[in-house]
């Protein structure tokens, strides 16, 4: 272990480069997509790809190698040289021109808090390394394109849902709702706000969100609300840190600009009393942390004085990122009550596991036309909203002619206040893949012609007039957002209404379909990108005939009678989102 001497001053001789940083910032509309599986790799996403590097497919995702960590625990000695053969593939400087030519202008890049490297415990957590390079150099390209950037914490310490591929690791104890694991998604958190504003390679960077998809039962998360109001605390004191004014907040510390040794501001932030005692021991604990990640991503610097008080103190803040308190039911904790400076909510919606409104065509888009998330959200203080996961998945055969209106109607709804991103950016073409691309890939929909290749427009700008307002409503083709800009102290609301939904207001928690099959248990977990059955249709024409929908039907009963197929491991674990829905009838 290095001397505490080092550590606090071994910056001295790259940090030149802090005269490239830029403060990023979220566009005013958000068009986006997620970049699954690049870095968190959830194998139903590629499950060719994934048995080719020697994984496995089962019924339970925690009974073979079906998750990154029994995969890193399988092949010690390879699977770094694996891994990063899939980043660097799955993830490309093709995928980022094609993204900006489809007028996407954000990402939302899903990480496991093992990118990381000092935080994993060898002795009992087993994960790939070198993550933190390639995340560099996909946020480089990003930044070349001018896409901004979120990024999402969501594979916690000590996993925050059970057996979900998500989460890095299949098991049935999520252990993250724990002080010790707190502890560390707050050092994570602390390290990621630093390299942030510091490394000229996080740019595009715009904001960090906390959690993804925690357990949706509160009374099982014991301390959560507490947590994300220190996730919000670390971030601006770090930044403060650093000299850098977080908006209605005021600081007694004084950073020496001229000083090229970062990590003793943290150090001395730690000293002080203005934090509560876990940010305290955070800054501190960050340190080592930090020193280590510094040093693998060779910060480079040409060893001349730094001109900190230009790079440093006209920076803007961060905007946090919190999953909003609808995710969660009795009596969760209000993510609002954490803000401090800018901060925005994410909402996930998928119609594709039931419980959201009846399996059909009319009733899909009754519901999503008529939605009133932002409005009920607003009103609890979680705005700006932006919906940071959907599909679309359905529960029943699809035609294109449909898809086309579902993915128009869906833009149009989760539009009105901040944005939205797709999940995913891509699906694995293949065999083993069943179609899951048609309804769970942008790209994928994108070449059908589902979106449109400008994602402000839509195929049909009418389609949801028939639905909402007795058939007299209409699609804005723009409408204000309330994204918070680094200055700004308060969040207004958005400002275009909806209507009462009519087929029920369950909140971002699709149930399973196979419910015959699987017992609902009541842990409140859930997933955030399950494939469906009836998404296997591979029409490529925009009837309604007959034959569209019995070729889907075919498809989906094969996928029913196919234990390995992605579809129907992944909606096996949906279960009890089933229960959260009910809870919200």
């Amino acid at each position: 272990m290095a001397s505490s001497r080092f550590l606090y001053s071994f910056l001295s001789f790259f940090l030149a480069t802090l005269a490239t940083v830029k403060a990023a910032s979220l566009p005013s509309k958000i068009y986006g997509v997620n970049l699954g599986s690049w870095l968190l790799i959830e194998p139903w996403m590629l499950p060719q790809e994934w048995l080719d590097m020697g994984g496995e497919q089962c019924n339970d995702c925690y009974a073979c190698i079906g998750s990154e960590f029994m995969f890193a625990r399988a092949y010690p000695k390879t699977v770094d040289a694996t891994l990063k053969k899939h980043w660097q593939t799955w993830f490309t400087q093709t995928d980022v021109d094609t993204l900006k030519a489809a007028g996407i202008n954000t990402v939302r890049i899903p990480l496991g808090y093992w990118i990381i490297e000092p935080l994993v415990d060898r002795k009992i957590e087993w994960y790939a390394k070198g993550g933190i390079l390639e995340l560099r150099r996909g946020l480089k390209q990003l930044q070349a394109a001018g896409i901004a950037v979120i990024l999402d914490h969501h594979a916690l310490p000590g996993v925050q849902a059970i057996n979900q591929q998500f989460a890095g690791r299949c098991t049935n104890s999520a252990d993250f709702y724990t002080p010790y694991n707190y502890h560390r998604a707050l050092i994570w958190t602390a390290v990621m706000t630093a390299l942030t504003h510091l490394d000229p390679a996080f740019a595009p960077v715009a904001g960090i969100q906390a959690v993804n998809e925690p357990i949706m039962d509160s009374r099982q998360t014991p301390g959560y609300g507490d947590f994300q109001k220190n996730f919000v605390k670390v971030i601006r004191a770090v930044e403060q840190s650093l000299g850098i004014k977080v908006p209605g907040q005021s600081s007694s510390l004084t950073f020496n600009y001229n000083t090229n040794n970062v990590t003793t501001a943290f150090v001395d932030a730690s000293a002080t009393n203005i934090y509560n005692e876990e940010v305290r021991q955070v800054l501190k604990d960050m340190v080592p942390v930090f020193a280590q990640v510094a040093l693998q991503i060779a910060l480079e610097s040409d060893g001349k004085k730094l001109n900190l008080q230009t790079t440093l103190k006209n920076r803007q803040p961060m905007i946090t990122v919190q999953q909003d308190i609808n995710w969660q039911n009795n009596n969760p904790p209000n993510p609002a009550d954490a803000k401090i400076g800018p901060q925005i909510y994410d909402n996930h919606l998928y119609y594709s596991f039931g419980w959201v409104a009846d399996a059909n065509e009319e009733a899909y888009l009754k519901h999503v036309c008529n939605l009133d998330r932002i409005e009920k959200d607003a009103g609890l203080g979680n705005s700006p909203l932006f919906f940071g996961e959907w599909a679309i998945s359905t529960e029943f055969p699809a035609t294109d002619a449909f898809l086309k209106k579902w993915a128009d109607a869906q833009k149009y709804s989760y539009g009105k206040d901040a944005g939205w991103m797709f999940w995913n950016f891509k699906i694995e073409v293949s065999e083993k893949a069943n179609g899951t691309a048609r309804q769970w890939s942008y790209l994928e929909g994108l070449k059908r012609g589902y979106f449109t290749q400008d994602p402000s427009k839509y195929n049909d700008p009418n389609v949801c007039v028939p639905y909402i307002n007795g058939g007299n409503g209409t699609v804005p083709t723009n409408s204000t957002s309330g994204i918070p800009t680094p200055t700004d102290t308060t969040t207004p609301l958005p400002t275009d209404g909806t209507t009462t939904p009519t087929t029920g207001t369950a909140t971002d928690t699709p149930a399973p379909t196979d419910t015959a099959t699987d017992t609902a248990t009541t842990t409140g977990e859930s997933t955030d990108k399950p494939a469906t059955t009836t998404g296997a249709s591979t029409d490529t024409n925009s009837s309604t005939t007959a034959t569209d929908s019995a070729s889907a039907t075919d498809a989906a009963a094969k996928a029913d009678g196919d234990s390995d197929t992605p579809q129907k491991l992944v909606r096996r674990h949906k279960r009890d989102r089933a229960l959260h829905s009910l809870h919200n009838w």
